[in-house]
């Protein structure tokens, strides 16, 4: 080969490296060149959220470890809600953190294990009674699981349900003095969970419900959509749900819980629970005493419905749930409060009644995607009339006073009947008579990767 040859040969391999190299120059500048431009959108949408009042979580969030972050948008992709997560400056961060409910999808679908789901902030606390890992409070033998403990969800509680038990099969006794090895209290998502796994390990246990079957999903309106997706029920197997309706999810647990001889004491309010000689007293109302080795919590939340404390509250008209929203029709309503609950019953009533929706704020900001946009249609439409910045004064037998934020002003608003969604208080006195400790968690994990 002589000189020329190779010169040749050498020349078009630097073009053909040249071109490489200048293609994936090419390559790389428009990946970091959309990767500015879609950081500066999710900019953009933070500094929306912080001024709607969306930016700062209200319950359980994610809280991304920037360190073990490699950027995949798993997360992103993973969570059912809209804007909850964003990539920013190459980084997974929060957006929208006040409108996550908890879902755990971005903490399960993380390859890197970059993400850990907390309740609380650094500046604002949420009270939660004290658990361990193994779902047991600082009393050995009482456990809590689902909404109590900080996990809301459908599909985490009834995965906390199981797994409490799981966890009481491993240490609990066998030879005991009491009547019952477990008595779940609550049979709400968490609770019918705890009591198929209890029939699956032949324990001797009883569920107790002082309402009915579905806890807080069976104070939903008929027609409320429940979200949900696919869970593992014990001695059910895997049921697949995405949205689907509340009547079709208490008909399936209902289902699960007659092919397994499985009966639920509803209407048993428990009234305490106290230590007795290595096992639990459980005093109901009706003064009847059970005693049980291990007792598992699957109570809400939000223990009875927080009261206004304005005049003529306690009349008949005045309730705090909405139960068959199809049999009220041509009523004047109000509905008081700004959560998803006060949107949804105002837009389930709205058709055949005329809806007054009564708001303490100036603007919705703690509310779901779907809700917001569907109650920004009502307004628009004439089919709800939103009164922000009010508070109702007094109830009246046929109308509601409600107070502005005009100093002195004061609005007369026609009234048949009035919902009330003000929250409810956690059963503090309870939990603190059975001993167990209530924490302020601020910014504490709830659920996280063990190394």
């Amino acid at each position: 080969m002589d000189l020329l040859t190779m010169n040749e040969i050498l020349l078009e391999e630097v073009v053909i490296y040249s071109v490489v190299i200048l293609f994936c120059l090419i390559v790389i500048f428009i990946y970091l060149r959309k990767q500015k431009r879609d950081s500066k959108k999710v900019e953009a949408k933070i500094v929306k959220a912080k001024l709607e009042g969306m930016y700062e979580p209200v319950s359980l969030h994610p809280v991304i470890d920037e360190d073990s972050c490699i950027r995949t948008g798993a997360c992103i992709a993973a969570c059912p809600e809209h804007d909850i997560l964003g990539i920013k400056d190459g980084k997974a961060t929060t957006i929208n953190a006040s409108k996550c409910i908890g879902h755990g999808a971005c903490f399960h679908a993380c390859p890197t294990q970059a993400i850990t789901l907390c309740i609380g902030t650094e500046k604002r606390g949420v009270e939660l009674p004290h658990i361990n890992l193994n779902f047991e409070t600082n009393v050995n033998g009482i456990y809590i699981a689902g909404e109590l403990g900080g996990m809301g969800l459908i599909k985490n509680a009834v995965e906390q349900g199981r797994q409490a038990v799981e966890n009481i099969v491993k240490t609990l006794r066998k030879t005991h003095d009491a009547t019952y090895d477990l008595v779940i209290i609550g049979a709400g998502p968490a609770g019918i969970s705890a009591s198929l796994n209890a029939k699956k390990h032949n324990l001797n246990f009883l569920t107790l419900e002082q309402d009915t079957l579905g806890g807080t999903v069976f104070s939903f309106p008929r027609q409320k959509i429940v979200m949900t997706s696919a869970m593992e029920l014990p001695l059910y197997g895997k049921v697949k749900l995405f949205e689907t309706s509340k009547s079709s999810l208490l008909d399936l647990w209902n289902s699960a819980l007659q092919k397994n001889n499985i009966t639920i004491r509803e209407n048993t309010k428990v009234e305490s629970i106290t230590p007795v000689n290595g096992y639990f007293s459980i005093e109901i109302r009706t003064g009847e005493l059970i005693t049980a080795k291990t007792v598992l919590l699957t109570i809400g939340r939000r223990g009875t419905p927080r009261k206004l404390g304005v005049e003529g509250e306690i009349q008949e008209k005045v309730a705090y749930r909405l139960l068959e929203p199809e049999d009220i029709n041509g009523m004047n309503i109000m509905i008081v409060g700004g959560g998803d609950s006060a949107i949804e019953s105002a837009l389930l009533l709205a058709d055949q009644n005329n809806v007054t929706l009564s708001y303490r704020n100036e603007a919705f900001n703690r509310i779901k995607v779907k809700n917001s946009e569907k109650i920004k249609d009502a307004i628009i439409s004439g089919r709800v009339n939103v009164l922000f910045n009010t508070n109702p004064l007094i109830i009246n037998k046929d109308s509601v006073v409600l107070s502005t934020d005009k100093p002195g002003e004061e609005l007369y608003i026609e009234n048949d009947l009035i919902y009330i969604f003000a929250g409810g208080e956690l059963p503090t006195d309870f939990l603190k008579k059975a001993g167990i400790n209530i924490t302020k968690k601020f910014g504490e994990a709830v659920l996280k990767h063990e190394n």
